[in-house]
């Protein structure tokens, strides 16, 4: 587990308004954060078609030629 170190900001009612971290602790939480959304992407492919070189490039020019159009 990371440890995160919080400054809370509270308001005139002494309510929560928001919390700071330091930069370097809120970039490994987005990092951390991104590789979990790709171990996930990957793992929702894992079981799609697999295509040869020369179909992935039809595939890809096809599309290709749907955008330029």
């Amino acid at each position: 587990m990371i440890n995160i170190t919080k400054n809370c900001i509270y308001g005139e009612n002494r309510k929560l308004l928001a919390v700071q971290i330091p930069i370097e602790e809120f970039e490994k939480l987005e990092e951390i954060i991104e590789n979990y959304g790709l171990a996930k992407l990957i793992d929702e492919v894992k079981s799609d078609e697999i295509l040869s070189v020369k179909d992935a490039k039809g595939h890809y020019n096809s599309l290709k030629k749907n955008v330029d159009s």
